[in-house]
């Protein structure tokens, strides 16, 4: 393999590599529910993507290692919610391990499913998990969008260089 002058120094892949590169792609920001055996669980997401329109279709990544994992691993339906760039603070509360995510703090609901659904996000969606794809430490999880709301309010939260931002024009 070949690298182009002028593209600085090329370094062997690693996760550093892998982490170092991301930090400069700046994506949107989404929490990801479930009904677990003893409550709901969500975590802060930055893998989503749109797969496939018909069937509409998403798929996100979660840690095999996540307290959230098991009930994404058996159970059938999650809910994707599409943060605001004011919701800088529930997007952390979703990331930070050990949080009480669904507390005093987090305005939510039991949606279709039973499925939590956040309050006052831009968009959210209901959809039946398809597949798990095996990935290294991560499962893709590919799910199938059932229903949804895209008319909350807000622009998108943001995550770049390692921190949650806002878009600027």
């Amino acid at each position: 393999m070949t690298v182009a002058p002028g593209t600085g120094t090329a370094r062997p892949a690693s996760p550093d590599l892998l982490r170092s590169v991301f930090r400069r792609h700046a994506a949107g920001v989404a929490v990801i529910t479930a009904r677990g055996r003893r409550g709901p669980v969500g975590f802060t997401a930055t893998s989503l993507a749109s797969v496939s329109a018909e069937p509409p279709m998403l798929s996100f990544a979660v840690g095999t290692g996540s307290s959230s994992w098991q009930a994404i691993a058996t159970g059938e339906h999650v809910g994707v919610h599409v943060l605001g760039e004011h919701q800088q603070e529930l997007a952390a509360t979703f990331a930070r391990s050990g949080a009480d995510r669904f507390g005093e703090g987090t305005a939510w609901r039991d949606g279709p499913a039973g499925v939590p659904v956040l309050d006052d996000v831009p968009a959210w969606m209901v959809c039946k998990v398809v597949a798990r794809v095996p990935a290294g430490d991560h499962r893709l999880v590919v799910a199938e969008v059932l229903l949804g709301d895209p008319t909350g309010h807000g622009r998108p939260l943001l995550y770049h260089q390692g921190r949650f931002n806002r878009l600027s024009d």
